[in-house]
Formats: C-alpha cells, structure tokens, sequence
C-alpha cells in the first residue's frame, strides 16, 4: 500500500481555516459531502493541520465545523485514531466520528476523514504559530531550538508551536466534561448542574434564580425546588431541562412534528430537499424511512443511529396559510433516533411424551428490527402461522432471526442462542446452541440466506431432561 504521506488529497480552499466565519450576510455554509475515507493534508490557505480545541459554529465556512479532540501523534506512533467532532448550538461535540492521523517526516500531519453524516458539517484547517529563530523573542534555546508558550507543545517539524489538549490528562481535573480550547481548556457540567467557586467542581442548581435552573426555556419555582417547562408544541427531553422537537422513532419510519409557531414562513425540507413537510394548521410534519431522504445510518457501540437534518429556508411567496412575515433566515434542526443493537427475541414448544411430538407456541418479536421465526423447512420461505404445528423428537426444527425492516449497510451477528425449560430468559438451566458468536452445539447448522440481515439454522428436536409437558424455549 502507497504511505499516505506521499499519496494524499490537499484540502486548501481558504474557507476551511479556523479564520473563516459565516453568517447572515456574508458565506454560504458548505458541505463535506465529497469526502469519503481518503487521506488529505491541509494546505495553502486552509491551513497547515487540524485544530484540537473547540471551534465556535459558523466557522470554517459551515455551520457546524469539524475539530479534532486529542492531540496530533509523533511520527514514531504511526497511524493512530482520533475523535473528530462537529461543534454546534453550544455543543462542541454534537456530532463525533473516528479519524485516522499520521506524522509524516516532512513536519506535516495527513489525516484519513470518513463522510460526515448530514450537512452542513465540515473539516477545519487552522494556522499554528511558527517559531523563527530570527525574531523569537526569548523563544530560542542557546542551540537554536524552539520552546513554546505555554498551552502549546513543538511539533514534529521543530518549529509549529501545536495546541496541547489538557483534557487528556486527568480530564483537565474537570468533575465532568472537559472542553479543549485554544491555548486553554475550560470545564462544563451536565444538564441541572453548574460550576463551583473552583471552576471546575460540578454542583446542583439549586432554583431557577442560577442560570435559569438549567432550563433550555421555562424554570417554574415550585414549593422548595423547581421544573423546567416548554412553549407549546415542545416536549420535554429525558434530561428534564431541554425542549425539543417531538420525533417518533419506529422500525418502519421516523416522524417529526415541528410547532408551525416556530416556522412561520419557512419551507421545511430535509437533506434530500425533495422530502419535504406538510402543514397540517398547527404542526408541519415530516415522514420519512430510514432508507430515503438521505438519511444516514450508522453503528456506533451497542447503537443504530439513524440521522438527518430539518433545513427551513424562507419562503419564495407567502404561502396560503397566511405566512407573510419570517422571523429568522435559516432554521437547522438535527433529527437522530436510536436503537439498541442487541435484542432478545424467544420461542418455544411443549414436548409431548404420548408420541414424542413438540408444539411451536406463540411467536414473539424484538422491538426493532428483527423477530423469530420456525419455518417449516429448509427453504425458510414459510413459517408456521396460526395452529401450533406438532414435531417429533429428533425432528428437524427450523429457525432463524428475519428483519423487520431492510436496512442496507448493517449486518447481523448472532452472539447467543440457547433453550430454557420455561419461557424465563433468565432461568439457571440453560442449554447454548450459540455462544460468544460461535456454535456450542455439533448439531446445529446454520445455512445461507438471500437476506444479509437474516440468519437461518436447523437443529433436532429435543427437550430438557424431567420436564416432561413443559415449555421449551429459545431465547
């Protein structure tokens, strides 16, 4: 393979640097849509390396500029990973993916970037100060070596004076959540909870009168403590503090509602602006799968994340419902929803001694996506439906996990499959088929399928030894 220090893509548009700001009136935000897992060095204008502290949004020629959360390796580290993370609406990490960097022996960085996952998201370039023996002013070791301020540390070059991200040594001494910045750091605390005297020590907020109790909109003295509450058409989030958009995640599709009160002469559209919302008089709703409107799919962790964005942009004409008047020029609302990857999904049957036969009780499914199913032969085309079937010992039983919803990208891993002796998934007797990933039992075969989502496999009929009548189940 080509060292990516000699084969890489230069990112030089002058936007990308950490100079660069846009709002109302001046730049359009762009987009890193075009990138997608190449190695790039940032050069010209654009910069000359990534930033490792927190952006503010609306820089980098985007509205949600991308950082990267750790410090730059040695070249002896090789390649190593890094947090990228897009900043936005006060959050310096809203969005995050993984990042590839390496020093190369130049004195310069280049870094694999993976596609970010909605727009308008993009990669910063930033201008780190450069040591000149000429006129460093106290700078310059008597060898004629470099030394930089403090929050900085030498480069690789032995002139680029880099960040140094303090919040990987003992997160900062942050109680909670430190925030690299330039030169500096800062702590933050999680929702309901404010900074100390010490500025770095989380504590309760104690009524609405401190930082509005940490609500995003309404705090509501209540006898001896308080409660967030939201304008109308607002939900509260789990937090107990933030308003936000409702968003009904189902296996089939995502809903969004969004107050018509808040978007009073806009056009509501989402990454694929031919997707668009209807009003409906109070609400402007918006359906979509996790297959159109370009919306993107990831797995990250025990995790399904399903993303797109609301874009709302100022209407051409006053529209019909009575919109004459705008009161904002863009309104961006990130819509994500999440599901577990792991699920427990069971059947089971009932041995019946007087011929040896089992009956395949009731079916049950995951709550997303997929469910278990006994087909009735290898075909794995039809399931059974409606009247228990009845099988013999010994019998070959058919069965598999089919999705509910095709979703393309993912694959599935069966990490466990076993049997009780009742319908409990946490029964002490246990008999694995499936273990770890991989099969416990000889007997067990698993066969291919047309679905990459679905997993087929035959195994004999048997039941637990003294429980004669009762359910057998899988899990």
């Amino acid at each position: 393979a080509l060292d990516p220090c000699s084969a890489y893509i230069s990112l030089n548009e002058p936007w990308r640097n950490t100079d660069h700001q846009i709002n109302g009136s001046h730049g359009q935000p762009t987009c890193d849509s075009q990138i997608d897992g190449e190695w790039y060095r940032f050069t010209g204008m654009a910069g000359d390396a990534m930033p490792t502290f927190c952006i503010p949004e609306n820089h980098c020629g985007t509205h949600a500029p991308i950082w990267m959360n750790g410090s730059h390796p040695r070249e002896s580290d090789g390649i190593v990973p890094r947090q990228a993370c897009a900043s936005f609406n006060g959050n310096c990490c809203l969005w995050n993916t993984t990042v590839d960097v390496k020093a190369c022996p130049g004195g310069y960085y280049v870094y694999r970037l993976t596609k970010p996952s909605v727009c308008f998201h993009a990669y910063c370039g930033h201008f780190y100060d450069i040591c000149d023996v000429v006129d460093c002013q106290g700078s310059c070791l008597d060898t004629g070596d470099c030394t930089c301020s403090p929050g900085t540390t030498l480069g690789p070059d032995g002139q680029t004076c880099l960040d140094e991200n303090e919040c990987e040594q003992n997160n900062g001494g942050c109680s909670e959540f430190c925030v690299n910045l330039k030169n500096s750091y800062r702590c933050e605390c999680g929702i309901g909870r404010t900074l100390g005297s010490d500025r770095r020590t989380c504590e309760e907020i104690e009524g609405c009168h401190n930082n509005n109790g940490g609500c995003s909109h309404t705090c509501i003295e209540v006898e001896d403590t308080y409660q967030c509450e939201c304008p109308r058409g607002l939900v509260l989030s789990e937090d107990n503090h933030t308003c936000q958009v409702p968003v009904l995640c189902k296996s089939s599709s995502i809903e969004v509602s969004i107050p018509k009160d808040l978007v009073g002469g806009l056009d509501l559209s989402l990454i694929n602006t031919s997707c668009k919302g209807v009003s409906n008089g109070t609400h402007v709703n918006i359906h979509f799968s996790l297959k159109s409107c370009g919306t993107v799919v990831d797995v990250i962790n025990d995790k399904i994340i399903a993303t797109n964005l609301v874009t709302g942009l100022p209407k051409q004409t006053p529209g019909s419902n009575g919109d004459i008047i705008v009161r904002t020029t863009k309104l961006l609302i990130p819509v994500t929803c999440e599901f577990p990857r792991r699920y427990t999904i069971s059947e089971g049957y009932v041995p019946n001694l007087k011929n040896s036969p089992l009956e395949i009780m009731s079916r049950n499914q995951g709550v997303f996506p997929f469910t278990l199913e006994i087909f009735k032969d290898k075909d794995f085309d039809e399931p059974y439906r409606g009247a228990p079937p009845t099988l013999k010992l010994r019998d070959s039983l058919y069965f598999g996990i089919e999705p509910l919803v095709h979703v393309s990208g993912l694959e599935t891993l069966v990490e466990s499959c076993f049997a009780t002796p009742t319908s409990k998934i946490d029964e002490i007797l246990k008999y694995y088929l499936i273990q770890d990933g991989c099969v416990s039992d000889d007997s067990v075969k698993q066969y291919t399928s047309k679905d990459h989502l679905a997993k087929h496999f035959q195994v004999p009929v048997f039941k637990f030894v003294g429980k004669d009548n009762k359910v057998t189940s899988k899990h």
